[in-house]
């Protein structure tokens, strides 16, 4: 996702604070936070308020100790990089000790909370994830293949999954299919800012799609996905998740997701893919937010 350029100089607490990659946690703690609500039939009790809060803590703690691993991996490549060059690691601001020092500190607190003040299940799956993005995904996949995305999108679609087990103490069908939602809406959303920061990727030698297939292979792409990605956010309604009111905004949504791509794929432009990109973003806070809402009416 992107990020607005940073002051040239920053306190100590606001170049910690930048390595947590603090817009991404949020929208990982969201899509957490309705993993929980949905796990809860009716309101939830005053408990399970609390072991909520704890959660979403403990989750925000482990996702910025990945986020901050993944700047230390990346530093050389933030560096080329238009969009990542002021991280503080980037900039040589805080060194790879300190930033390790952080992240095992933010990755330990968050998984004795989880462990101890939730259950044991959310602890190893938030860890897992932790695993999934941090090494497998920036260390192994990112560099060797075009399908980095959506192979590690599996880490950035585990959110919803770690709220619903925060809550229920298992992961049932329905914590699945939010996962799947999340899994399908990453490459799209990814390859469509990708497009528009191409020289930026062919600087920095990852072979992300639009460097290694091209711009037009990759608008196809990005269309095909809103498809699939269609489909997948039919399933709450035709599993009983949801009602008719999420069925009406999802297909609105995903209506406006796939007109955004159909007009990249006819007529690119860098404007275009900056908008798709956006409207990717809104996609998915205002789907969650219905399946949320449509929970409690």
């Amino acid at each position: 996702m992107t990020t607005l350029a940073s002051p040239v100089a920053l306190s100590a607490f606001a170049q910690y604070y930048a390595l947590t990659k603090p817009r991404v946690i949020q929208l990982i703690v969201f899509c957490a936070l309705i993993g929980m609500v949905l796990a809860v039939p009716g309101v939830p009790s005053w408990r399970e308020v609390g072991v909520a809060a704890v959660a979403c803590l403990g989750i925000w703690l482990v996702a910025g100790a990945a986020a901050a691993f993944n700047c230390i991996i990346e530093k050389s490549i933030d560096a080329k990089m238009k969009r990542t060059a002021w991280r503080p690691t980037a900039k040589g601001q805080l060194g790879d000790r300190q930033t390790l020092l952080f992240s095992a500190t933010l990755c330990a607190l968050g998984s004795a909370l989880l462990y101890f003040a939730v259950n044991p299940l959310t602890m190893w799956l938030t860890f897992a994830t932790f695993i999934g993005y941090a090494v497998i995904y920036t260390v192994i996949l990112k560099p060797l293949t075009p399908q980095n995305i959506v192979i590690g999108g599996a880490s950035g679609a585990m959110p919803p999954v770690l709220g619903w087990a925060a809550m229920a103490g298992n992961v049932g069908p329905e914590a699945i299919i939010l996962f799947l939602i999340i899994f399908l809406w990453t490459p799209p959303h990814f390859w469509a800012l990708a497009l528009y920061r191409v020289e930026d990727y062919r600087k920095s030698g990852l072979p992300m799609l639009p460097v290694t297939h091209g711009n037009a292979f990759t608008q196809l792409m990005v269309l095909l996905y809103t498809f699939i990605l269609l489909a997948a956010c039919l399933l709450p309604f035709i599993y009983g998740m949801s009602s008719w009111l999420y069925l009406m905004v999802a297909v609105v949504l995903n209506a406006g997701f796939i007109l955004h791509a159909w007009w990249l794929w006819r007529d690119y432009s860098d404007l275009l893919a900056r908008k798709t990109f956006r409207f990717s973003l809104i996609h998915l806070s205002l789907l969650f937010a219905a399946l949320l809402i449509d929970h409690y009416v």
